[in-house]
């Protein structure tokens, strides 16, 4: 299943998780970094395009904007 949005493109974008040490961890230490994921929240929603009713992978930033329009009637 892939996580794009059907409306925006939206994906999983890369980044690094850092690990810290010392008290107030944030400003101290780096011990090590490794990658991460940051996925986006996909929701599967029946919605009408052209007319015609279909179910899409769409996030919820995008549902939230009214950019999706899910009347079936």
């Amino acid at each position: 299943m892939s996580s794009r949005c059907d409306v925006c493109s939206k994906q999983p974008s890369f980044g690094k998780r850092v690990a810290r040490s010392g008290s107030r961890a944030q400003s101290r230490h780096v011990r090590g970094r490794s990658s991460r994921r940051f996925n986006p929240n996909i929701q599967s929603v029946k919605a009408v395009k052209d007319g015609t009713p279909l179910r899409m992978k769409v996030c919820t930033s995008c549902i939230k904007a009214g950019k999706v329009d899910r009347r079936l009637s």
